[in-house]
């Protein structure tokens, strides 16, 4: 793991549990497409882990998850057709390594989430912010037009009136706002925010992972547009359950009353 960290990107790993840090807190941790590239390697990584049960993703400091892209640097990486394409391709890989990682992620926000830090923020299962937190969508201050791809989470999350509403005035939303639209979980004090997420990783890493997985892909196939579903995907993912040593574990340890220890086959 050491190997992948870069200077911006840090990704560590206790017991369980992975964390992605995105560590640029002088310029509250703006994306760059090399810090996308560099992100989607850690989560790669944890993919290929089979002792990691639980992804977090946060923001270094306290004033931001994600800021969104690094404006300063549109105008040497995102003014040509050519830049822009390319600039997509690396945000599109790691939001997608993140959506298909097959283990729970848990966007753990404080600060800003805006732009494309929300759209991070949308690709993991749980958002959980704290008080301070701010989210929304600036691109119509700065010209920019997002593709259904990019929108599609959002969408499916809060519905497109109120996609429309967060992508036409560009406003910002506290975290009860964004609570009530629909778009995080949970709004902690600030300084509650770290041990509850911690609490709530653990509980899910030590549930079954099969189990975990196969929810996963079943919601994330359903949500989609049937014609575009992987129905093989999600009936495999549960058939795997069925089939695996945890499975007879499970029932074992429910008929002796004691704790079952998944071994993830």
């Amino acid at each position: 793991m050491d190997s992948l960290n870069t200077e911006k990107i840090l990704g560590t790993k206790k017991g369980p549990i992975g964390t992605l840090t995105f560590n640029y807190p002088e310029k509250h941790n703006a994306m760059s497409p090399e810090m996308s590239q560099a992100a989607a390697l850690v989560i790669k990584d944890f993919a290929e882990d089979p002792n990691i049960r639980v992804v977090i993703l946060r923001g270094a400091g306290s004033k931001a998850f994600v800021s969104g892209g690094d404006i300063s640097k549109y105008e040497g990486n995102r003014s040509t057709p050519e830049q822009i394409a390319a600039y997509n391709q690396m945000s599109v890989g790691f939001r997608t390594a993140l959506r298909g990682i097959g283990k729970p992620t848990i966007a753990m926000i404080r600060g800003w989430c805006l732009g494309g830090g929300l759209a991070i923020a949308l690709n993991c299962d749980l958002r959980i912010c704290s008080e301070d937190a701010q989210f929304g969508v600036p691109a119509a201050r700065l010209g920019i037009g997002y593709s259904a791809e990019s929108l599609g989470q959002l969408i499916d999350l809060v519905g497109p009136s109120v996609s429309k509403e967060i992508l036409y005035t560009a406003r910002r939303y506290t975290a009860h706002e964004a609570h009530r639209i629909g778009l995080v979980n949970h709004v902690l004090q600030a300084g509650m925010l770290e041990s509850f997420v911690m609490n709530y990783a653990d509980t899910m890493a030590a549930n079954a992972p099969l189990s975990i997985v196969a929810a996963k892909r079943v919601i994330d196939e359903y949500v989609k547009d049937a014609t575009q579903r992987d129905q093989a995907l999600a009936d495999g993912a549960v058939a795997t359950c069925f089939a695996s040593q945890d499975y007879v574990e499970g029932r074992r340890a429910f008929m002796e009353k004691r704790k079952p220890v998944w071994l993830g086959r």
